[in-house]
C-alpha cells in the first residue's frame, strides 16, 4: 500500500533537514519550511550547499512561530525573532527571481557570517512576499517561499533504493532533500503520477525535479563527494535534453494536516 513514511522540512534554505512526523501543509507548502534563507552580504544573491558545503552543519529550528533557534559546530546557540513583513528591507536574488524581503538584523548576520566565514545575512519571508511559481506549470496564486521553484518535493523510496543499487553504495534520503516520501511504489513511479491525495490534502504532481551538485553533498558530513556521486550515475539513465532528474516538484491544491503513515491515494 502507497504510504508517506517520510517528512522533512527546512527551516532555513539548505541548511540541515528536519523530520518531522507531523506537519500541517499551508499555501507554501510544509507549515515553516524555506521561510528563511542566507544571502551574500554586498549581492543579496542566495547561497547554498552548492558553494558553501558548511551550510549543511546548521540546524535551524522552528522554537515558536515567531521564533528561530540557530545551532552548529562550535557556535552559540541564537534565537532569532521573525522580522516585521515590511520593515528592513533588502533586496535579494534567488535563481532570476529579485524581490524584497526583511532582514532578520545583525546578531544573526554576524552569527552567520562567523560560522561561515564570508559576509552574508539572513533574511525571511513573510507569507504576504511569497513568490508566484512559474505559469508555465501553476495558476496564478500559487505561491512558494525560498524553496528554488516549488513549494514541495516528492521522492518514491523504490527510486532511491534503485539509485544505490546502481552506485553501489547506502545512500541517504536526506541527501536529496525531499518533503514527502512515499513507499510502497515501484522505482519511478512517481514519474506517472499527476494528482495524489495524502489524508485529506490534495496535490499536483507538476514537473520533474532538476538536480544539479548538491546531491553530492554528504548531509551527515558536508563532505562533496570526489566522484560526483549520485550524480554521475543518475546522468547516465535520467538525463534528458541536459538535465538530470530525480523525485517530483508538488503543487499543494488545498490546506491540512499530513502525518508520517497516512496511505497515499493516486488521483490521476
Amino acid at each position: 500500500m502507497l504510504h508517506l513514511s517520510g517528512l522533512y522540512r527546512y527551516p532555513v534554505k539548505s541548511t540541515a533537514p528536519e523530520p518531522l512526523e507531523r506537519a500541517f501543509i499551508d499555501r507554501l507548502g510544509v507549515a515553516g519550511d524555506r521561510r528563511w534563507m542566507v544571502v551574500d552580504a554586498s549581492t543579496g544573491r542566495f547561497l547554498t550547499q552548492r558553494l558553501l558545503p558548511t551550510m549543511g552543519q546548521i540546524v535551524a529550528r522552528w522554537a515558536s512561530d515567531t521564533c528561530l533557534l540557530l545551532n552548529a559546530p562550535g557556535m552559540p546557540e541564537l534565537q532569532v525573532s521573525v522580522p516585521p513583513a515590511n520593515e528592513a528591507l533588502q533586496g535579494v536574488t534567488l535563481w532570476r527571481d529579485t524581490f524584497q524581503v526583511p532582514d532578520a538584523g545583525e546578531k544573526a548576520n554576524t552569527w552567520l557570517s562567523t560560522f561561515l566565514a564570508r559576509p552574508c545575512r539572513l533574511v525571511y519571508m513573510p507569507e504576504s512576499r511569497a513568490r508566484q511559481v512559474d505559469t508555465a506549470y501553476a495558476k496564478p496564486g500559487d505561491h512558494v517561499n525560498f524553496a528554488d521553484g516549488f513549494p514541495l518535493l516528492l521522492i518514491g523510496q523504490a527510486s532511491l533504493d534503485d539509485l544505490a543499487r546502481r552506485v553501489g553504495m547506502p545512500l541517504d534520503m536526506r541527501r536529496f532533500r525531499p518533503n514527502l516520501v512515499v513507499n510502497g511504489s515501484e522505482a519511478y513511479a512517481e514519474d506517472h503520477w499527476r494528482h495524489i491525495r495524502i489524508g485529506e490534502v490534495e496535490f499536483q504532481v507538476v514537473k520533474p525535479c532538476s538536480r544539479c551538485v548538491l546531491i553530492t553533498v554528504d548531509p551527515v558530513t558536508s563532505v562533496r563527494s570526489q566522484d560526483r556521486e549520485p550524480l554521475a550515475t543518475l546522468k547516465t539513465y535520467r538525463e534528458h535534453e541536459g538535465a538530470v532528474y530525480f523525485g517530483q516538484n508538488l503543487i499543494q491544491l488545498s490546506p491540512g494536516t499530513v502525518s508520517v503513515g497516512m496511505p497515499i491515494e493516486l488521483l490521476a
